[in-house]
């Protein structure tokens, strides 16, 4: 059975309907995925409780392709989100809408001398904290029917043209490197997850690709759609990956601007494996920068331009992600084991690095089951807690408190 990968699926749906297929196709896929999850080091104590996307990521999704002659294929992919544990198709951090201690301690030490500290400052910075762990921090809180992907297009002898809701080129790098294919707490992006170190996805977006003799590269194009503003919220985005015997090497870059048209958050991504005895070495490096985050502002109707740029400073970003990993399959037996590490350039050294092993056994071709165990070291403003590939896991009690993650769940495909 084909894997389900994330940028399997994503590159698969852009590139790989080049392959001889019945003139026009329609596919129902999707998996479910499940299990109980135990973390530590919150501020309510440990969490125990049934999840949805221990390894990846619960959905159900319409693949199709019309075959239209002369190398032309039009293409559609439809991905819906859900939560196996409710039937929603939302999720909040086990931690609910608390936010790092850093945000308050920066916002108030970047406040003019008079108003910092006071009871007005202090008050307005619980209220605005709270309404954006209420209103930002979670997964598809606005509910949207089709949250992982939506795209059409069409495959040409040039390349493939595609748009719509989109992964970005930068975070396919970062999920082709490592080595846990963003599956479980273990995976890279889980110790920079809040504020977020990647555009995963993005709608209003235009592709193009091409897939030539071991080359996959995109180049990709988001309209900010803000009259007036062409600048807002635009995005591009490009990479290349090269796969050879017993190799592969890539590169990837995001960048984005924010609601003003400021420069916002950027990437760049370098990523590279081997095969090493039985199994396959994993390496990826990614920078995160930005200097003007996105979307706050809804935030700072009433509160105005002072705390706005107190805010701004708190959720900055100026750091190193390194990963490295090991995965090995033999039979039904899957082993991942990796260090991944935040390393944060910022004044408030909000650095974490985890840790860990997952264990994957094939009952058959389309079900499994999983155990993961990860360990996240928070140091100095560092205070994040391990999630899932479905749902974030948000922060701990406070900055430097570690947590541990302990999961075993089933995973069906479909």
């Amino acid at each position: 059975m084909k894997k389900l990968t994330l940028v399997a699926t994503a590159v698969m749906g852009l590139l790989s309907a080049s392959a001889a297929m019945a003139q026009s196709t329609v596919t129902l896929y999707g998996l479910l995925d499940g299990g109980f999850n135990h973390v530590s080091g919150l501020k309510n104590g440990s969490f125990d409780g049934v999840a949805s996307g221990i390894m990846e990521g619960s959905r159900f999704g319409l693949r199709g392709t019309e075959d239209l002659g002369g190398g032309y294929k039009a293409i559609f992919t439809l991905e819906n989100r859900l939560e196996l544990d409710t039937g929603s198709v939302t999720n909040r951090p086990n931690s609910g809408n608390q936010l790092p201690d850093r945000i308050a301690t920066t916002v108030n030490a970047n406040l003019p001398v008079g108003l910092s500290g006071t009871p007005l400052a202090l008050g307005t910075i619980a209220a605005i904290n709270s309404a954006i762990g209420t209103n930002a921090f979670g997964v598809n809180l606005a509910g949207n029917l089709f949250d992982r992907q939506a795209f059409a297009g069409m495959i040409t002898p040039f390349g493939a043209f595609t748009l719509g809701r989109q992964y970005t080129p930068g975070y396919l790098v970062a999920a082709a490197f490592d080595a846990s294919q963003t599956q479980s707490s273990l995976a890279a992006g889980q110790v920079a997850s809040l504020p977020a170190a990647f555009d995963i996805r993005l709608s209003n977006t235009v592709q193009y690709g091409i897939q030539s003799n071991g080359v996959t590269a995109t180049l990709m194009y988001g309209a900010g759609e803000v009259a007036g503003n062409n600048s807002a919220g635009r995005f591009l985005g490009a990479m290349a990956m090269y796969k050879g015997s017993g190799f592969s090497v890539g590169f990837g870059h995001n960048e984005k601007k924010n609601e003003f048209g400021q420069k916002s958050l950027t990437n760049n991504v370098l990523g590279g494996t081997v095969d090493v005895g039985p199994g396959t070495l994993y390496g990826m490096y990614a920078t995160i920068k930005d200097e003007n985050p996105s979307n706050l502002s809804p935030f700072f109707v009433t509160a105005g331009p002072v705390f706005q740029s107190a805010y701004n400073a708190a959720f900055r970003q100026d750091a190193k992600l390194m990963h490295i990993g090991y995965r090995l399959t033999t039979g039904p037996h899957t082993i991942v084991t990796a260090f991944n590490r935040l390393d944060d350039k910022r004044a408030v050294n909000a650095d974490t690095d985890s840790y860990g092993v997952t264990y994957t056994y094939a009952l058959s071709k389309r079900t499994n089951l999983n155990a993961v165990l990860t360990r996240f070291n928070n140091k100095g403003a560092g205070q994040v807690a391990p999630g899932g590939n479905g749902f974030l896991g948000g922060v701990t009690a406070t900055a430097g408190t570690g947590s541990t993650n302990v999961a075993l769940g089933i995973r069906h495909y479909f």
